[in-house]
């Protein structure tokens, strides 16, 4: 038997991330790309560069590979369904991948399968919106159902009017409830074709404009709430048919943990996992779809933190990354090999201790010292 070649759809860190794995397990990975110069087509040897929404582009790029995944939810779903009829191994499944490419869908299935989740409806116009937020009190969170992530197609609407726009362009938008939650949590779960599940533990996750900026495992919150958490996890894995890592991003309220959004890729909430972990979700992943048996999940030290790299004013982060070395030897950075721009991300930085104010300390520091909004 010859070792699998696992193809990635989407160019972008998630790909890149996966090579060092796909190395020391000994499998071959492939990339489509849309741009030549995207962060995976940089260091994956023989990246495809092609249409990732045109179906024909992903057949071909299908025929070289064992089982397809994917660095990024938008690919056609009947484009999926198209190869699935094929023949071709797709992980996760286009039944299961809707979940994460249609919100509509995915606040449907989890309410049919009893997960917590906040008060939602789908809504196609002012006056349905209206009545949404006058039962349930205003403000509310608006959301396009397609095509959201870090934060874009995501709106908190004090009145109904405030929504015309959105509205004009037409189709079904989902309103939910403004959660009162004390954190914002994430639980990444790995699941292979024959069933078995792992989960990590749960991470505490801080928020800015709709963009994760910090990552801190384990969670600081109440036995009962972790175990729950990493249930509903698992649940909904179970339930969905999920194949490979599934990332979801829960409220953490007085009265228990919400489900708010799923990811069936890495997601950033589990980057911490390459040095915090006993196998990364990255590594996790590949042995996930490629039905392998699942790593360990147990923590490399007590505390692990990760803050994410935000492009700044300052377009050259190499001098920045040579200080954040000398200053803390024991921080790990990871670059995305993107152009800067203000907002992007464009890598991320990791620390490992026992004490969890120095952890998340080290890690700040680093990633505002390579942002460029300190200089000590």
């Amino acid at each position: 038997m010859s070792f699998p070649v696992v193809g990635v759809v989407g160019g972008g860190q998630l790909a890149r991330m996966m090579a060092g794995p796909a190395i020391e397990l000994g499998v071959t990975l492939r990339v489509l790309a849309k741009e030549p110069a995207e962060s995976a087509a940089q260091v994956v040897p023989g990246t495809v560069v092609d249409d990732e929404t045109d179906l024909e582009a992903l057949r071909r790029f299908a025929r070289g590979c064992d089982v397809l995944t994917f660095d990024h939810e938008q690919v056609p779903t009947e484009h999926l369904e198209a190869l699935e009829a094929e023949g071709f191994a797709v992980r996760p499944g286009s039944a299961a991948l809707v979940h994460a490419q249609d919100k509509g869908v995915m606040r449907e299935r989890l309410t049919a399968l009893g997960v917590p989740c906040p008060r939602w409806r789908l809504v196609d116009g002012i006056e349905a919106l209206r009545g949404f937020g006058d039962e349930i009190g205003w403000p509310v969170v608006l959301k396009t159902t397609r095509g959201g992530y870090d934060g874009r197609g995501v709106r908190l609407v004090e009145e109904a009017d405030e929504a015309a726009d959105w509205f004009a362009r037409g189709g079904r938008l989902l309103v939910e409830e403004r959660v009162d939650y004390n954190r914002e949590l994430a639980v990444i779960v790995a699941r292979s074709p024959h069933g078995q599940a792992a989960v990590y533990p749960v991470v505490e996750t801080v928020q800015v404009d709709g963009v994760c900026r910090e990552v801190f495992a384990p969670a600081e919150i109440s036995e009962d709430h972790a175990l729950a958490a990493q249930r509903a996890a698992l649940d909904i894995a179970e339930g969905l048919g999920v194949t490979g890592i599934l990332a979801v991003e829960m409220f953490d309220t007085r009265a228990g943990v919400l489900v708010n959004e799923l990811a069936m890729r890495p997601h950033n909430s589990g980057h911490w996992t390459i040095e915090g972990a006993r196998t990364s979700q990255f590594e996790q992943h590949l042995r996930a779809v490629l039905d392998l048996p699942l790593g360990e999940t147990r923590m490399t030290a007590p505390r692990v933190a990760m803050s994410n790299v935000l492009g700044g004013e300052i377009a050259e982060m190499y001098p920045g990354y040579l200080h954040c070395f000398a200053h803390d030897p024991g921080v790990r950075i990871h670059m995305y090999g993107k152009h800067v721009r203000p907002g992007r991300k464009v890598g991320h930085v990791t620390t490992v201790g026992d004490d969890a104010a120095d952890v998340r300390a080290r890690a700040v520091h680093a990633a505002a010292f390579l942002r460029g909004d300190i200089d000590e």
